[in-house]
This record gives C-alpha cells, sequence and structure tokens, in this order.
C-alpha cells in the first residue's frame, strides 16, 4: 500500500516522498515535486508490481537510449549481415539525437520530434529526405525498443506505438513493353561495358536483383542439373532458381566464361581480387537514354520479369518462389497487374458465349 509524505527542503521547496509496501516484495519509494505526480507512481507501481512488469520500470531508470542500442547492435543486427552497415548507421542516428536519455524518460513526443528533424534534413544527394526513408528509421528503432521491452525487460512498453508513421508516396511503377526491351538489349550490346548486356538480360530472363547478379560465382551455376544458387540474397537467405538454354546461352557468352568455379562471373579488373565491385550505373543509363526509355531504374527489370511471368499464367505461389518473397503480398501485385493475361481469358470467355437473341 502506498503513502505519501510532505517534506519541507532548506530552501522552503516542498517534495512528495512517495512509498509502497507490498507483502512478498521489496519496498519502493520515489521523489516528486507535486502530490498528483506522486499518486500516479503509485498507482502505476502498484499495477506494475502486482502484474510482474515492475521489473521493466526499475530497469527503465537505470538504462539510456544509447545503452538499448549498442546492445541491439551487438546482439541482434549481426544476424542480417548484408544490411549490417546501413541499419548500424540508422541506429547511430539514434543514439545521437537520444542517446543519454533515459529510458523512462522515452517518450512517444521525444521520437515524433527526432522524427520531424529527420524529415526535414537534406541528404548527401542535395534532395529532402523522403518519407519512405525515415519510416525506415522509425521501423528499426522500433525493432530495438520492442525487443528491450519484450526481451530484456528493460522497458514496460514500446513508445513507439503511439507515433505516427509517415505516409509515402507510391512506389515507381513501371515496366517494359516488348519494344522497349528490345530496344534497350541492343544498346547494351553496342555498349562499351563488356557485361551490361549480359547483367540486363539475365535480370529480364530471371527477376534476379542487381546486387544477386553481380555476387554470382561460376561454381553457382550447375550447367548440368541447369539451376543456379544465389548464397545470399536480400532475406539473406539462400535462393536457388532454374535456368532455360535461353539463360545458359547468355552465360557463355560472358567474358569470364571458363575461369575458375570461385571468380565471379561479372568482376571488376581494377579492384582487388575478393572484390567484384562492378557497377554498371553510367553505362546503363547511357543504354537507357539510347534506347529512348525514360522514368525507368535497373529494379525495373524485375518488374518487368515479374510481370510477364503473370501474364504467362504463373500463380502467385509460382512467383513467390522464383523472386524469393516472403509472403504472396508482392506476388499478388503483380498478377493483379497481369493486364494482358486478364484481356486474354475475357477474349476467350466472349469466344465460348453465344451471344445470338434468343427465339421468341
Amino acid at each position: 500500500m502506498g503513502t505519501i509524505r510532505e517534506i519541507t527542503k532548506r530552501d522552503g521547496s516542498v517534495m512528495h516522498h512517495a512509498e509502497i509496501r507490498l507483502r512478498g516484495h521489496p519496498p519502493q519509494r520515489q521523489s516528486f515535486r507535486t502530490k498528483t505526480q506522486a499518486k500516479k507512481w503509485i498507482q502505476d507501481t502498484e499495477a506494475a508490481i502486482r502484474d510482474g512488469r515492475y521489473k521493466g520500470l526499475s530497469a527503465a531508470r537505470k538504462h539510456t537510449v544509447g545503452e538499448l542500442i549498442d546492445r541491439f547492435i551487438e546482439q541482434c543486427v549481426p544476424q542480417h549481415p548484408i544490411y549490417y552497415p546501413k541499419k548500424v548507421q540508422l541506429l547511430l542516428r539514434w543514439k545521437q539525437e537520444l542517446g543519454s536519455m533515459l529510458l523512462r524518460d522515452l517518450s512517444p513526443s521525444s521520437i515524433a520530434e527526432v522524427r520531424d528533424k529527420l524529415l526535414s534534413e537534406t541528404t548527401t544527394k542535395k534532395t529532402i529526405r523522403c518519407p519512405g526513408t525515415v519510416n525506415r528509421y522509425l521501423a528499426l528503432f522500433s525493432r530495438a525498443l520492442s525487443v528491450a521491452s519484450k526481451e530484456w525487460e528493460w522497458m514496460d512498453d514500446n513508445p513507439m506505438q503511439k507515433v505516427r508513421k509517415l505516409k509515402e508516396s507510391k512506389g515507381r511503377d513501371r515496366c517494359l513493353s516488348a519494344s522497349e526491351k528490345e530496344a534497350l538489349l541492343k544498346a547494351c550490346r553496342d555498349s562499351k561495358n563488356p557485361f551490361l548486356y549480359h547483367i540486363v538480360n539475365l535480370a529480364l530472363l530471371t527477376g534476379m536483383r542487381y546486387g544477386e547478379i553481380v555476387k554470382l560465382r561460376w561454381e553457382d551455376i550447375n550447367f548440368e542439373l541447369r539451376y543456379a544458387t544465389m548464397q545470399q540474397t536480400k532475406n539473406g537467405d539462400k535462393r536457388v532458381i532454374p535456368i532455360t538454354e535461353e539463360i545458359i546461352q547468355v552465360l557463355k557468352e560472358c567474358p569470364t566464361y571458363g575461369e575458375a568455379p570461385e571468380e565471379f562471373i561479372f568482376k571488376s579488373r581494377r579492384l582487388m581480387p575478393t572484390k567484384h565491385g562492378i557497377t554498371i550505373r553510367k553505362s546503363f543509363a547511357t543504354a537507357l537514354k539510347e534506347a529512348g526509355i525514360k522514368n525507368f531504374v535497373f529494379h525495373m527489370l524485375r518488374h518487368t520479369a515479374a510481370t510477364d511471368l503473370a501474364n504467362e499464367g504463373a500463380t502467385e505461389g509460382d512467383l513467390q518462389e522464383i523472386f524469393g518473397w516472403k509472403t504472396k503480398k508482392m506476388a499478388s501485385v503483380y498478377c493483379h497487374r497481369s493486364l494482358e493475361r486478364k484481356r486474354s481469358l475475357l477474349e476467350k470467355l466472349g469466344k465460348g458465349s453465344n451471344h445470338q437473341n434468343p427465339k421468341d
């Protein structure tokens, strides 16, 4: 049961000393400037003790946001090595802004203040940071707070749950037509970059991401059984996809075909042997310009491949397996977008129906 005592200090100010004594639990004490604060602390603390949540409240008075972030980086971030540098960068920004704050003082308003600051800043590309990027900051910090609350019992709850996420603009939705693909591949063949045609063609034929393509080694390609293994994908998992004769022909045309199995298929000879380091940014932009294609980026080749497969009748499950998506949500986007397939189905429906007027 809680009690409150008023204590007058030498300077004449009054403090309210609150104390809680519950059977089977050590006494808890805290001082406040107002009686209202003391009463609220007693009510919240007694409820937390009875519910078994007080350990988190106690820890929140000892640990700072900076300590939470340091522990999360050490224990949790290494589980996703492919994104380790980026995640550390995002988390260290939160530490810079709120690191000295005790977890008990971390509030939705303090998080929202940093959110708004991030949104107003200019990036290294001299553009205002977009809402989607700010939401990535929020999501990662929320994950850290959730682990601290549920697993470490450093907090009673996650204050991020009360913070509003920013509305993101619609993502770029662009696919190549048959004539655009033909024009782009021709421009890529004429490029001075010896790998541009092969990388772009593989993206169109397999739907692989750029990072997955340039990390392929010759030992990852099984020409006999016709499959390719991506050792590390965006999701951190290994993925195996079948390859067709057309894909095999593209690979055999690569300048590095016949090199040692451990060698990268696409590599820059100007860099250290342990790094593929190849980039096609400038040559790809030039090829797009020569092909007359605007508002297009490399990742849209993956969108094009997914849409083409959906138009050919691939199901959501097929797309999920081929493209390595964790859920069918992304696959459903391409199935819903396959207008050509829907149009052909409706045409079949029209041909198989009798539209003649019934006889009287």
